[in-house]
């Protein structure tokens, strides 16, 4: 799937190269996963490109022409750069805090020129540059010294607490698991995640609360949905009506009764897997969960294929954000989880979400063409 030729790292590597080591099959999968959301999006929109899937089938275009174009940029580039995107990326969030736009009641949106960027998105590939850059530089000797895991831990903690404000508790929370799985791919010893876990256990009863009234009414409309069916029940009821109605084959394309008849909230951006499912049934829901499948196996084996400590924990934590936003979306809509307002990749309507995850996609190229490049190892925070 990577490609079976070992380029000598000494190469200096064309574009031609570059497009012959890249592997197209991915490219297609993501494409295809998209143009899905498309067509769910115009089913949604009362089988119009209006309001939504106009807007977004015009996003797409951009987005897979700046992903190959993030694909061929040298690895090494990307480790000098981590830090200062990081930072940049930073100073949005701080920006959302003193002057965001506010939306559906969240400030979450900076907006220049008319043009409205979500930074929380961003930070999601800054964080697994920065950390991935930071660890690259540590022996794994140097990994277990616990002095050596506060700097990290702030690369982490500072993002969280800024997302945390505006308020968005599910972004918050899936930045801090993916940098978890990052921590423990790069050998963090197992008394750092045990430790974390205890502590954040002790702290849950003080954390409820700092919840907002509406975050506290999706953690008990989770645990008994039916209590309010008209207030905040209302979402994953009508949720999990249009999924059992969708059976095995669905009702057919445009023909969704919850979607159509605007039952259901939410269907362009965090639903959007149910109108899939209500109008293609069980097989029509699989079929998307298997291009995940497909997209998410493709990533491992790129990571698993790179030579180098940062290439691999940019490809596996690509890997690890995908994994949890499908998980949780898909989790989320069926009521296994409570809402919390996380979109599917690539299909839920969205620029911000949309252009991230085809940048992610486009760093994880990026891995597979560069995995046999050296790369100079410094230190955590030295000069490369």
């Amino acid at each position: 799937m990577v490609g079976d030729r070992v380029w000598n790292p000494a190469d200096r590597m064309n574009l031609g190269t570059k497009l012959a080591l890249l592997p197209w099959g991915l490219v297609g999968i993501v494409a295809t996963t998209a143009l899905i959301g498309i067509a769910l999006l115009y089913s949604a929109g009362g089988q119009s490109w209006q309001p939504w899937a106009g807007a977004q089938a015009l996003r797409l275009g951009p987005a897979l022409v700046l992903m190959l174009m993030v694909a061929v940029v040298d690895a090494r580039w990307w480790l000098r750069a981590a830090y200062p995107l990081y930072g940049a990326v930073l100073a949005m969030l701080v920006g959302v805090a003193i002057m965001g736009q506010v939306g559906g009641g969240a400030q979450r949106w900076l907006g220049v020129a008319g043009v409205y960027v979500q930074p929380s998105e961003l930070m999601k590939l800054a964080l697994i540059l920065a950390l991935a850059r930071y660890f690259h530089g540590l022996t794994p000797e140097q990994v277990r010294r616990p002095w050596l895991l506060i700097p990290p831990l702030l690369l982490v903690g500072a993002p969280v607490v800024l997302v945390l404000l505006q308020p968005n508790l599910g972004t918050a929370t899936l930045l801090l698991l993916a940098s978890m799985g990052i921590f423990f791919l790069a050998g963090v010893p197992w008394w750092f995640f045990i430790s974390g876990i205890m502590g954040a256990l002790a702290v849950l009863p003080v954390g409820w609360h700092f919840l907002h009234d509406y975050q506290k009414a999706r953690l008990t409309t989770f645990l008994n949905p039916a209590a309010d069916p008209l207030g905040s029940g209302y979402n994953i009821l009508q949720s999990q009506i249009a999924l059992g109605a969708g059976g095995l084959f669905g009702k057919g394309f445009g023909l969704g009764s919850q979607s159509q008849l605007q039952f259901l909230p939410e269907k362009h951006t965090d639903f959007i897997f149910v109108v899939m499912a209500e109008e293609f049934g069980f097989i029509g829901a699989m079929v998307v969960v298997a291009l995940y499948v497909l997209m998410v196996a493709w990533g491992m084996l790129i990571s698993l294929s790179c030579s180098h400590q940062f290439g691999r924990l940019v490809g596996f934590g690509i890997v690890l954000t995908t994994s949890l936003y499908l998980f949780v979306n898909v989790s989320m809509v069926m009521g296994l989880i409570p809402v919390v307002g996380i979109p599917l990749p690539l299909v839920s309507y969205g620029g911000s979400a949309l252009l991230t995850l085809c940048l992610g996609i486009g760093l994880l190229l990026g891995v597979a063409i560069h995995r046999h490049v050296r790369l100079p190892r410094g230190g955590p925070t030295g000069a490369l």
